[in-house]
Formats: C-alpha cells, structure tokens, sequence
C-alpha cells in the first residue's frame, strides 16, 4: 500500500462541493469523496499554518510544547518513520515557511522539492521590497506557471519515476492562501464582471479598514472560490495519473487542509486573526512595526476543515464524529500497516473509515500555541508580534462550541445543532454547559503537560 496526502492551505471546508454548503466548483475532490469517506466535523488543532504542519508531522498536540519554529531534532516525524521502513519518502511543497530559518519540515524525506512564489503578500512586499517571491511571480505567463500548477506537476513527474516504489509522497500547497491572484477566468467563475484586482485582507473587520465596501469583500471572496477551483483543477490532473498508472488498487489518499479564513462573518471579520490597533485607533497594517495581535476569535469558518480519506477496498461514506488534525499521521501509519508509536496523540481513522459508528472523540480543541498577553508569537506570517489580548482557545464539542479567553466577559459559547452559524452567544444562558466544556481545556492542558505558567491563567471561567 502507498499513500499520497495532500494539503491544501486555507480551504475552507464549506468550499467544497462534496460538504453540499457553497456552490462552488470542485468537481475533482468531489469525485474522491464520492468514493472516500468523507469527515464533517474535522477540526484544526494547532493554529494556523506551520503549528497545523507540526501536528501533521508529529501527530502530537504540538501546541502544548512549541509554537511558530523548527520541528525539535530529537522529534520523531511520520516521514522519519516510514523511509526507516522502507518507504521512499517525498515531499512536493510550495507553503514558503518549510525550511526558511532553519525550520526543519524536512525532517525524514528522501525527495524534498520546494516552490517559491507564494509569498507575494503585502507583507513581504512592504517588509522586504526584493524578497525572492517577486522574482518567481513577476515570471508567471500561464496557468502552469503558478504554484499549485509546479507543485502538483512536480509530484506527477516524481510519480512516473517512482510509483513502482512503496512510498508516501506528501503534497503541500499555499494556495488557495492569498494573495488570491489565480487567472482571471476562474474569479469570474464567480463574479461575471471581476477586473482582475488582487484584493489583501485587513486582517481584522473590514469596516474599520481604509477603502473596503462590501464589494471589495464580494471581489475577494469570488477570487478565493477562483483560486480554489484552480487548486481543484490540478488536483485533478495528479488524481487521473494516479488512475492511469494502475495504483488506484494500491494507494489511499487523503486531502486536507489547515484552517479556513473569514469573509465578513460575524460582524465583518476579514482575515484568520485581528490586527490590534494604534493608539489614534487606527488598525496596524501589515509590515508595520509595533503592530499586535487583539481579541481574535476561532470561529467555524477557521476552525472547521476538510478531510477526505480514500482507503482502497473501503466502502464510500460519511463520517460524523470528532477528529482532530493530529489524527491524520497515525490513520497513515495504520494504513501502511505500520506500528503506531507510543507518544503518538492523534488517534488513527482508520477504524472510523471502516465503520461510521466508531465513535469519534468526545472534544477538540483548536490554538494558537498557548501564549499570554505580552508574549510576542510568531502567527500568519512568520512575522514576531505581540498578543495585545488573551489569545482564544476554541473548544469543539458534539453539540457546543466554547470559545475561551483568559479576559473577563470575553469568552462564548454556541449550540451548532442550533445555530450553525455562531450568530448566537447562549454563555449567559447556559453558565454549566460552558463550565463543563471548560472542564476538557483544564484536562486538555493537564494531559498533554503544558507548563503550570500557562495553565493558571486558564483554571477558571471568567463568564
């Protein structure tokens, strides 16, 4: 058996076709699900990008024991265990922080293949006028030029020389990350009239942001579902090669992501965190020095990811409990038939893909790196800031939600069943239900040994 995973960054999950929520066009993942298992309530772990690559890794809650930096050297990775068990181990990614200042994502493979051009945000464009990115991006002509476009044919190239192997080949792409700036053909997919203009985030609630309307936010939401369809597309390319060379018997594959993004939820979020702001109250901007991180909620849109699990021989189907991010590298070990380490957290799906009434767990909790105001975190962009506020810990239950914060008044709490949306903060209303979802944090953070510094602070429920 072989395994190919694929991760695609900032997906939300209520962007693929397959979960029936959006009408968006992803014809290619919706074909795998159609024959995979599909996961509903597929939750992030650590927060956001490279904390997300770290529990993949690891299959561990990493966000107890490290933050934004280098994989530990004395850190076992699924890729480490794997090339030592005769798998040819390969990478394909283009997420620009794998390697960059030493931090060691490379840890176990055989092949590592790396893309730059994904980091054409402002913030390298302010931070770092001729950062290496600009080179890659000022190149692009045609559709292949772009990254998800190398990546996915690197990976197919890899493929004929190999697919004859046993291997795990691992395929990390940025997009449909901004900056959204996919061929102008797939945004008016879903805006007829779309100009081409490349929108960047605020990072915090449009309406406070200089020059936004709720139709710069529609135009970045249409190039957001262009820029999936696109990662769509390619996928489909690798995913008929995959047919065409006969492993369709032989590999499981599993998509995923590592958070989702919001486009105007919940009063105007725009953006995955929040940008504090001046002491004029004007917001910080991205590469400005001395900006910070306030009040920044991990809501559905952030929190809830795609999975989808393809497993050879296995029936299609939809699986309905709790998973977590971390429970993706042990579901590869189990299914390469290999023993799943001792310090492993994450809990293999394997069984849950085999029968949907194998419970799922009984809570999730999705992070930033537990940190406390004043601490400065790298988060979003590599780029060192200081948490202004509490950072807010989502705790996901089958039923309720609780969004927890240190800061007295701030914390929430939603019935999905009921209020899917989270429009509806019932923390007043329902005070035990929300003491008890924080009883799992307490236990969570006794569990999994995060220093006592930071588990006072988060001992009680300040309601």
């Amino acid at each position: 058996m072989n395994v190919i995973w694929i991760v695609a960054d900032t997906f939300r999950q209520d962007h693929l076709g397959a979960y029936g929520k959006k009408p968006i066009l992803t014809p290619s993942l919706d074909a795998l699900a159609a024959k995979s298992t599909l996961f509903t309530r597929h939750y992030a772990a650590g927060f956001p990008t490279m904390p997300t690559r770290a529990d993949h890794a690891l299959g561990r809650w990493t966000m107890s024991f490290m933050g934004w930096e280098p994989l530990p050297e004395d850190a076992t990775t699924l890729a480490e265990i794997l090339a030592s068990n005769g798998y040819h181990t390969a990478a394909m990614v283009d997420t620009p922080f794998y390697l960059r200042g030493g931090m060691n994502y490379d840890k176990g493979f055989q092949t590592f293949s790396m893309y730059t051009g994904q980091e054409g945000s402002v913030t390298r464009l302010l931070a770092n006028h001729h950062h290496e990115s600009r080179d890659a991006r000022e190149a692009w002509r045609f559709e292949a030029d772009r990254n998800v476009a190398q990546t996915v044919t690197r990976a197919m190239q890899w493929l004929q020389l190999h697919h004859t192997e046993d291997f795990f080949l691992y395929i990390d792409t940025w997009d449909p990350h901004e900056p959204w700036d996919a061929p102008t053909y797939y945004s008016r997919l879903y805006m007829p009239d779309h100009d081409g203009e490349v929108v960047q985030p605020p990072y915090g609630y449009w309406q406070e942001a200089p020059g936004y309307t709720e139709e710069k936010v529609a135009k970045a939401r249409a190039s957001y579902a262009g820029e999936v369809t696109m990662v769509d597309t390619w996928i489909g390319y690798l995913l008929r090669m995959v047919e065409n060379m006969g492993l369709t018997d032989d590999t499981a594959i599993i998509f995923t992501s590592d958070h989702g993004f919001y486009f105007g939820e919940h009063g105007g979020l725009f953006g995955k965190m929040t940008f504090a702001k001046r002491p004029d109250g004007t917001m910080f901007q991205h590469g400005d020095p001395g900006s910070a991180w306030t009040f920044s909620p991990l809501y559905e849109e952030t929190t809830s990811i795609p999975l989808i699990v393809h497993v050879p021989g296995a029936e299609p189907n939809v699986y309905n409990g709790l998973t977590s991010a971390i429970d993706v590298m042990p579901t590869v070990l189990e299914v390469l038939g290999q023993d799943i380490p001792g310090w492993v957290e994450g809990k293999s799906l394997l069984s849950n893909v085999r029968d949907t009434s194998t419970p799922g767990r009984e809570f999730t909790v999705t992070t930033v790196p537990f940190a406390d105001p004043g601490d400065p975190v790298r988060s979003v962009d590599n780029f060192r800031r200081k948490l202004e506020s509490s950072l807010v810990t989502t705790v996901s239950t089958g039923e309720w939600v609780l969004l927890y914060t240190t800061d007295e008044g701030m914390s929430q709490l939603y019935h999905l069943p009921t209020d899917p949306g989270q429009e509806r903060n019932v923390i007043a209303d329902n005070p035990d239900v929300a003491l008890g979802v924080h009883q799992h944090l307490v236990k969570f953070m006794r569990d999994t040994n995060l220093p006592d510094r930071r588990i006072q602070p988060r001992l009680e429920l300040r309601m």
